[in-house]
């Protein structure tokens, strides 16, 4: 049976590393699950593997698509799956790595066919958002979808923001769309998750961007900046320097804030692994190598 093995963990823990590693003892190529990675135009402030390190093991989903392009799960589902298939024609191991779980999701079970949202009902929702917040948000979902309401995290705007879409462009409960029933794949998954001591991660994350800021991330966002209203640029690194740019705060104020929104998203990371009840935990240490990794498999 082809293996399909996950390696994932939050962001900066070292998956990067690792997952080149882990191809060159399998002598296998990597997949990228990770939603900012697959933008061409993206790349201090997503982390982008170097053009050194994409040169020691073969990667796909890096860069391959623009910002402009309406691109989203469903349409990394289609072509990951016809990709990995293509694949393991000539491997029996593959490495999907990245830290976005919804990526992984749809790789490994599949997500619901959603329909597509028109621009006015986005732009719409959207600016409701802008003026009055998230908890119009709540408010409206609550009256038109209930059981979505009782289900969707009400802390993340754009859970929010896509249930009351796809309800209001099919005049459906988004609810009725969410099957739950996972897809066949010809693959078995296995699933290793890179886990760091807390203060340790935290300390990695802060010094990675100090490292981005060194490398020219703000010259970076300031030629998206004319992008900034896309969804793929509404991303932690990017809005807090917008926020800088449109003067809503300091330069030293926004790069604290990417350090704290970052740690966050770390956290809601290990959150969202924790589901995964087959994986295989390991806990990165100075001890650590490559052969803990293969001894799990």
């Amino acid at each position: 049976m082809n293996r399909l093995i996950v390696l994932t963990g939050p962001t900066a823990v070292g998956k990067t590393k690792y997952s080149i590693e882990l191809a060159h003892s399998l002598k296998t190529e990597l997949v990228s699950a990770d939603s900012r990675q697959i933008y061409s135009e993206m790349s201090i402030g997503t982390a982008k593997p170097t053009l050194e390190e994409l040169s020691l093991a073969k990667h796909h989903f890096i860069a391959n698509h623009s910002i402009t392009e309406n691109y989203n799960a469903s349409s990394y589902e289609f072509e990951a799956i016809e990709l990995i298939d293509k694949l393991f024609e000539t491997h029996e191991n593959l490495i999907l790595t990245g830290g976005s779980g919804l990526y992984i999701d749809a790789v490994l079970y599949g997500i619901d066919d959603l329909p597509t949202i028109e621009k006015e009902i986005r732009d719409e929702l959207e600016q409701k958002f802008q003026n009055e917040g998230i908890e119009s948000l709540r408010f409206m979902l609550k009256q038109i979808d209930p059981e979505s309401y009782r289900k969707v995290d009400l802390r993340n705007p754009k859970r929010i923001l896509k249930a009351l879409e796809v309800t209001i462009q099919t005049g459906k409960p988004y609810s009725q769309f969410l099957t739950g029933r996972s897809k066949s794949r010809n693959f078995e998954p296995v699933i290793i998750i890179l886990n760091r001591e807390r203060q340790e991660l935290h300390n990695r994350i802060n010094k990675r961007v100090d490292l981005m800021i060194e490398q020219g991330l703000l010259d970076e966002a300031k030629a998206l900046y004319k992008h900034k209203e896309l969804t793929p640029l509404k991303t932690v690194g990017y809005r807090e320097l917008f926020d800088y740019f449109d003067g809503k705060t300091d330069l030293e104020t926004a790069i604290e804030l990417i350090k704290r929104n970052t740690r966050r998203y770390a956290r809601r990371q290990l959150t969202w692994f924790r589901k995964y009840e087959s994986a295989i935990w390991l806990e990165i240490n100075d001890n650590f190598s490559i052969q803990k990794i293969l001894e799990k498999l």
